[in-house]
């Protein structure tokens, strides 16, 4: 199992958090990330657009002129689809793009994004976010210390929240709060930096072990036996 270390808010090492493998160790898939962020962007959208039809558009019902005898096309309405200012088919109407994912899909796409910000060096865990005062300048200097970048992401757990920390950290650029329990693979995505506490990083590892099956830990077990014969 490899460890990672875990530091104060001012950059120095305090000890050390283990990831366990069956959960961290496992090969990226991109094309569950590429699936996860796609859905988490449908569901974004409003799906307000709406175009009116013949119902809809203004303008009388009344027939313009006789059906035959004027040498012209005839004609119902002024409100066919076929003249301009009349109605439109079959346009587009307000709709939700959310559609369900599987949870396991979605757990695997947020066990990828932790173990690529791993292997890229953009994680950190922190023994906590305690500070004394709920002030912006105050975590400013603390993720300057801690070499956050220009974009971070400050998961914390559902337990640990408190006052100081949302209102010392809503007001910086480029950062955002979230808990251990809503964070998204798009989260982990989007920002460069990720900043998890302890207490974070394990009540989701403990959640992420629920998850995986016993074929990747089987696929797992497989991969470590071939690299320690190939050492041997």
């Amino acid at each position: 199992m490899a460890n990672i270390n875990v530091v104060n808010l001012a950059g120095a090492k305090v000890g050390e958090f283990e990831l366990v493998d069956e959960v961290f160790a496992a090969e990226i898939n991109d094309g569950l990330l590429w699936e996860s962020v796609k859905h988490y962007r449908a569901a974004l959208r409003q799906g307000t657009a709406a175009t009116k039809n013949r119902n809809q558009v203004s303008g009388a019902g009344k027939k313009l002129w006789k059906q035959k005898g004027t040498g012209r096309a005839r004609v119902g309405s002024i409100r066919t689809p076929l003249w301009r200012g009349g109605g439109t088919v079959h346009g587009p109407k307000p709709r939700s793009y959310e559609y369900a994912f599987p949870q396991k899909k979605l757990m695997g796409a947020l066990r990828s994004a932790i173990s690529a910000k791993i292997s890229d060096g953009k994680f950190t865990i922190v023994d906590s976010f305690e500070v004394p005062e709920g002030k912006t300048k105050l975590f400013r200097t603390a993720l300057d210390k801690l070499e956050a970048g220009k974009t971070t992401l400050l998961v914390e757990s559902s337990r640990k929240l408190n006052e100081k920390l949302y209102l010392g950290s809503r007001n910086l650029q480029g950062v955002e709060l979230v808990l251990s329990s809503e964070v998204h693979p798009y989260d982990l995505l989007r920002y460069e930096h990720a900043v998890f506490s302890k207490d974070a990083i394990e009540a989701l590892q403990e959640t992420l072990k629920k998850f995986v099956s016993k074929r990747s830990k089987a696929t797992d077990e497989r991969s470590k036996a071939a690299a320690q014969k190939e050492v041997a």
